[in-house]
């Protein structure tokens, strides 16, 4: 595997790394390729999600923390200086194979540390039963891209505070729970945060590419469209109905649909769920200026939607949409 490496020791906004995920993924034609970074403390929510919903914006503007969205699904995670995240950028486009690659190379790497770590689930790596890395995918044409916290250490407050009430009670009853299902890498291994960074890529990587500043300049245009109030909080508009459910396996949904006459003019879907193909233009156009009745919802939708979704079956996708 490939590491990428700036051309500067600086840290960055974390808009600045996510760009530089698409501009690895859409510029440079590498194999298989990784790099690591930090950030001052963030709220990072999936493409999908409504920020109201899930971050305490009152407690981030208090205490200092940045908001970002990103374009992977998946739920709300918070970063700090005090844990590292990864970025994983392939050619191969398979999903599940994917995600099964690049956290079993993650999984055997603090093997190799002596911490017994094990993979879970759809997207969590677990030490001890506790959650110590989550990660999320999204798709380009060409390229798959997976990016995940690796909690070294973190400011437990901070991850609490910024996704829940500020109370102070509840906070702190929250950092107990919270810190019952979580581990921090530090309490399984004596190394350094540094020295582990420098394992993993000795460990992952066998060469490194070094941007440019041209590279650079090119990952600061990208970071613009991150950086916009319309993609970070969206255009959240108004509509005539609101279904919330949860499906397992596969994540939780909002939905929001907008009638007229009843006719389907808009249907918005929000969640942490996983997207792997583009849920705009091959699911939610289709159910554009259609009767709003499960039968033409049917018709609308193509056989399948689980390599939109990952995971979700038609027939359950239906009843989203149609059942509250």
């Amino acid at each position: 595997m490939i590491y990428i490496e700036l051309p500067f020791d600086e840290t960055r906004r974390l808009t600045f790394y996510l760009s530089m995920e698409e501009f690895v993924a859409r510029h440079l034609d590498l194999d298989d390729c990784f790099f690591m970074w930090q950030v001052e403390p963030t709220v990072i929510f999936g493409r999908n999600q409504l920020i109201e919903n899930e971050v305490n914006l009152d407690y981030c503007r208090k205490h200092h923390i940045n908001t970002v969205r990103r374009k992977s699904g998946g739920g709300c995670v918070y970063a700090d200086m005090s844990n590292v995240m990864f970025s994983y950028i392939t050619k191969d486009e398979n999903v599940n194979f994917t995600f099964g690659r690049y956290i079993d190379m993650v999984t055997q790497t603090l093997c190799k540390l002596g911490v017994d770590a094990k993979a879970s689930g759809r997207n969590d790596i677990l030490i001890d039963g506790k959650k110590v890395s989550g990660n999320a995918f999204y798709h380009i044409p060409g390229r798959s891209i997976v990016h995940g916290t690796m909690l070294y250490d973190t400011n437990m407050e901070n991850m609490v505070g910024s996704i829940t009430p500020t109370d102070a009670k509840l906070v702190s009853k929250g950092v107990k729970s919270v810190r019952q299902h979580i581990a921090l890498l530090k309490d399984y291994t004596d190394i350094s945060l540094e020295d582990f960074k420098a394992f993993v890529r000795r460990d992952l990587c066998e060469r490194t590419h070094r941007l440019t500043d041209e590279d650079v300049r090119i990952v600061e245009e990208i970071e613009r469209e991150y950086l916009t109030p319309e993609f970070i909080y969206g255009s959240n508009p108004r509509y005539s109905v609101v279904h919330h459910r949860r499906i397992e396996n596969v994540g939780d949904f909002e939905v929001r649909i907008e009638l007229k006459n009843g006719i389907i003019k808009a249907v918005n879907v929000m969640g942490d769920f996983f997207l792997t193909g583009d849920i705009d233009n091959r699911l939610l156009e289709l159910l554009k200026n259609i009767p709003y009745t499960e039968e033409a919802v049917r018709q609308a939708l193509p056989p399948k939607v689980d390599d939109i979704i990952m995971n979700l079956k038609k027939e359950d996708f239906i009843k989203l949409i149609i059942n509250p």
